[in-house]
């Protein structure tokens, strides 16, 4: 289903043929090792690029191109995979056979999408410094509004705390303090260098081959000075000791969040089997945290689970009375041993294999679901077709379940407590 070609060295392009709805999609990605200097940098990048190019010098004249192209859009892409940030753009549009008088959408689509590229507004340079100004405002309210999401807060600081020598724990998005000393000449500096050394991810959803996207496509990358670097292989979590931490905000709710490590990640065999153990645990309404910790014991607000694959992270996540921290630990540790125990229903493992599949069979339900998953899974480690993930999960047992509990070990924990608790 996905047909993989290399234009040029460092430069990859993959294609999924799908005539199914009219939208297309493309996406370029630059992938870069994650780290805490570059972070901001690569978050900003996108934005400052989409403000206008040569031929559309502003946002106006951007969005006025967009919709000679039956009003296709480009947005910006930032994901944190791993070891790896990309810093990239999406373009969403419709098929050329949706078009009226025989028109084209693709070739000018990929022509614009170089525009925006590689003829950026400059000023004596580099960037435009009202456009890094902007977009940098845009940046830092971003991350605020996150910090303002105190469940999306903790688990950042869980990440922060338990990952401090790790490349998982940077946000995504980079640092306050960082993006506030960008300056239009280190964008610029740094953007060259983006463009000349990083891994280049092309992803292509829609009715052409891949031979036909390669022959629009190639030219725009033919043209840059390209010395690109190679990257490290993605790495499991290494621990750096763990610890437990404590944070007081003027909150009602207490977050509670617990970080486990396992040496299983979405590279092992046993991956299918970690991600059922982590939705019979906690992801889901028909988990056991849910189930038994908020419904029959009422120790929460809400509570959940989620395993990051990439690094061989499970989290655990609960909204809580400040008072009862130490009882839904207690409770959330019971929960585990029991699965490690082989206390695991056939009840719970259907509904798990059916939330997972049915997340698996939504993957081919719209283009920008097709990218991320295909793209996302070829730089995480895991090219893996739905189909055969889901073979796999309907194999998992009971029993192989709670082995793979057994691999899991409390890391760190990290609350955010009220001032009055």
């Amino acid at each position: 289903m996905i047909t993989t070609l290399s234009l040029l060295p460092g430069v990859t392009l993959r294609c999924f043929r799908d005539t199914r709805v009219k939208q297309r999609c493309l996406s370029v990605q630059f992938v870069r090792p994650m780290c805490r200097e570059e972070a901001s940098l690569n978050a900003l990048l996108p934005a400052v690029l989409l403000r206008g190019s040569v031929n559309a010098p502003d946002m106006r004249s951007v969005t006025l191109r967009l919709d000679d192209l039956y009003g296709a859009s480009m947005g910006t892409l930032v994901r944190h995979i791993g070891d790896y940030q990309t810093t990239g753009l999406y373009c969403s549009f419709i098929s050329d056979e949706y078009t009226l008088d025989d028109d084209t959408i693709f070739a000018p689509m990929v022509a614009f999408l170089r525009e925006i590229l590689l003829q950026p507004v400059l000023e004596n340079g580099v960037f435009r410094a009202d456009y890094i100004q902007s977009e940098k405002k845009n940046l830092i309210s971003t991350i605020e509004a996150q910090r303002n999401d105190k469940r999306a807060y903790a688990a950042q600081q869980l990440f922060a705390k338990m990952c401090p020598k790790d490349a998982y724990g940077i946000p995504r998005l980079g640092e306050i303090s960082r993006v506030r000393a960008i300056t239009p000449e280190g964008a610029y500096a740094h953007y060259r260098r983006v463009l000349k050394e990083s891994p280049i991810e092309i992803f292509y959803v829609g009715e052409l081959s891949a031979e036909a996207v390669a022959e629009q496509i190639l030219p725009v990358f033919q043209s840059m000075e390209r010395s690109y670097v190679n990257l490290k292989d993605q790495t499991p979590f290494t621990s750096s000791g763990g610890g437990e931490f404590t944070e007081t905000m003027d909150v009602e709710q207490g977050k509670l969040t617990m970080g486990f490590v396992t040496p299983i990640t979405l590279r092992e065999e046993a991956f299918a089997a970690m991600q059922v153990c982590n939705t019979v645990l906690g992801a889901g309404m028909t988990s056991k945290l849910f189930m038994q910790v908020r419904e029959k014991m009422s120790l929460c607000y809400d509570i959940g689970s989620a395993y990051y694959g990439s690094k061989g992270i499970l989290g655990v996540y609960a909204g809580i009375d400040c008072s009862k921290e130490q009882t839904v630990r207690q409770e959330v540790l019971r929960q585990l041993e029991k699965m490690t125990q082989g206390e695991i229903t056939e009840e719970e493992m259907t509904a798990a294999k059916q939330a997972l599949i049915s997340r698996l069979r939504s993957t081919h339900d719209t283009p920008g679901a097709i990218e991320n998953y295909y793209a996302t899974g070829a730089l995480s480690g895991m090219d893996m077709i739905p189909e055969t993930y889901i073979a796999k999960i309907e194999a998992v047992t009971a029993r192989q379940v709670a082995e793979v509990a057994k691999t899991l070990t409390l890391d760190t924990v990290y609350f955010l407590k009220g001032v009055q608790a």
